[in-house]
C-alpha cells in the first residue's frame, strides 16, 4: 500500500501517549528507557582521496544471502553520533530483519578514532557521503540503494539529494529531525532547556578538537589555541571559529546559508520522506516548510509531539519507538515500487 503523499505537508500518524507528551521526555527517554539491541557489526575502513579514512559499519540480514537482500540502506548519524547511537541501532536491527543490508557511515572523527586531516564534518559536507554511497553501489551493483539520515545527517542527505538532482544511485531516502535552517537552529539551542543539549554536544566536539590538536598540527588550517577552544560556549561560536574556518566558509553565516537544506528541497528528484515534530527542542517552527517549498518527490510528515529523534509511544512499562516502524514501512513501499517498475519493464520487453 503506497501511502506516502509526495509534494505535500501532512499530519503524521504518530501520536504521543499522555505520559510522554513533553518534548524533552520524547528526546531523552528513548536513549535510556529501551535497551539497545545487540548487533553483529562488521567494520570496514576505506581511504579518502585527501589521505584520510572513513569507517563504515556493516550489518547483514540474518539467514539471507547478501545478493538476495532487498537492498542496501546507507545510514548517516546525527551530530556526534555513531553506530552505537540508540536510534541507529534500533533502525539497523529493524531493517536488517526486513531483509536489508545496512551500511552506517561514520562522519570523520565519530568512530572513536581521530581522523588524520584537519577537516572534520558538518551539516552540508557531502563529499564523504557521496564516496560512501558509490562504494556501497560498487560492492552491491545489483541491489537497490536507499539512505536514511538523522538530524545533522538528515540535513546533509537532503542537501546531497538536491545537489545531485537526477541521480540514479539512491532509489529513495528518509530524513529525520533535520535542522533545515541552521542559523535558526543555532539560536534555538541557546534558549531554555535546549542549552543543556548544546552543552553536552559542544563538549564532545571541543574535546575531539583538543585531542586532534595534540597529535596533529592544524595551525595552517585553523588559527585557534586550546584556551580559546575551551572558551567556546555555543554552536554558533564553534561554527564561527572552527567549522567555517576548517571547511572554506567565510564565517558562520556563510556556512549556514550554503548548507541549510530548506531552500534546496524543491530541487530533489529522489522519492524522499521527511519526518519532523513541531515540538523539536533543537528547532523552531521556521524549519517547517510550506508545500510550495517542496518538490513533487518530497513527502513531509509533521507530528505535533515527538521531540528530537524521539517519537516514543507505548506504555511507561513497555515503551516502543515509532521511527523505525515508519521508516521500515516507507522502505518497503519504495521497494515494492521498484519491483512493480521492473515487472512492467520485463512485460514490455517480452511483449
Amino acid at each position: 500500500m503506497f501511502r506516502s503523499k509526495f509534494g505535500k505537508v501532512v499530519s503524521s500518524t504518530f501520536q504521543a501517549p499522555g505520559w510522554a507528551r513533553n518534548a524533552h521526555v520524547q528526546t531523552i527517554w528513548p536513549r535510556y528507557l529501551i535497551k539497545k539491541p545487540e548487533l553483529n557489526i562488521q567494520n570496514e575502513r576505506i581511504s579518502t582521496p585527501d589521505g584520510d579514512f572513513l569507517d563504515i559499519a556493516w550489518c547483514l540480514p540474518d539467514n539471507v544471502l547478501a545478493q538476495s537482500a532487498k537492498g542496501v540502506v546507507v545510514v548517516f548519524h546525527g551530530l556526534e553520533g555513531s553506530v552505537n547511537s540508540h536510534y541507529a541501532r534500533h533502525l539497523i536491527n529493524r531493517i536488517k530483519e526486513d531483509g536489508f543490508i545496512v551500511a552506517l557511515m561514520h562522519f570523520r572523527g565519530c568512530s572513536h578514532e581521530s581522523n588524520m586531516t584537519p577537516r572534520a564534518y558538518h551539516s552540508g559536507e557531502t563529499v564523504d557521503p557521496i564516496q560512501t554511497i558509490s562504494h556501497v553501489k560498487q560492492r552491491y551493483p545489483n541491489l537497490p540503494v536507499f539512505a536514511v539520515g538523522y538530524s545533522l545527517g538528515g540535513n546533509m542527505l537532503l542537501k546531497l539529494l538536491s545537489e545531485t538532482a537526477g541521480q540514479k544511485v539512491l532509489c529513495a531516502a528518509v530524513a529525520v529531525s533535520a535542522p533545515l535552517l541552521l542559523a535558526e537552529c543555532a539560536l534555538r539551542m541557546q534558549r531554555g532547556f535546549s542549552r543543556l543539549y548544546q552543552h553536552y554536544l559542544l563538549n564532545s566536539m571541543k574535546n575531539k578538537l583538543l585531542e586532534k590538536m595534540q597529535c596533529l598540527d592544524i595551525r595552517r588550517a585553523l588559527s585557534i589555541d586550546a584556551g580559546k577552544v575551551k572558551a567556546l560556549s555555543t554552536f554558533r561560536e564553534f561554527d564561527q571559529d572552527v567549522t567555517a574556518k576548517l571547511h572554506g566558509f567565510e564565517d558562520a553565516d556563510d556556512y549556514y546559508d550554503h548548507c541549510s537544506a530548506m531552500p534546496m528541497l524543491k530541487n530533489i528528484t529522489t522519492n524522499t520522506l521527511v519526518l519532523h515534530s513541531r515540538d523539536d527542542p533543537f528547532m523552531t517552527e521556521a524549519v517547517v516548510p510550506s508545500e510550495n517549498q517542496l518538490s513533487n518527490s518530497v513527502a513531509y510528515e509533521l507530528s505535533e509531539k515527538g521531540g528530537h529523534v524521539g517519537f516514543l509511544h507505548g506504555t511507561p512499562f513497555r515503551p516502543k519507538l515509532w521511527l523505525q516502524e515508519r521508516i521500515s514501512e516507507f522502505l518497503e513501499e519504495q521497494h515494492q515500487r521498484i519491483l512493480a517498475a521492473e515487472t512492467i519493464k520485463k512485460t514490455e520487453i517480452n511483449a
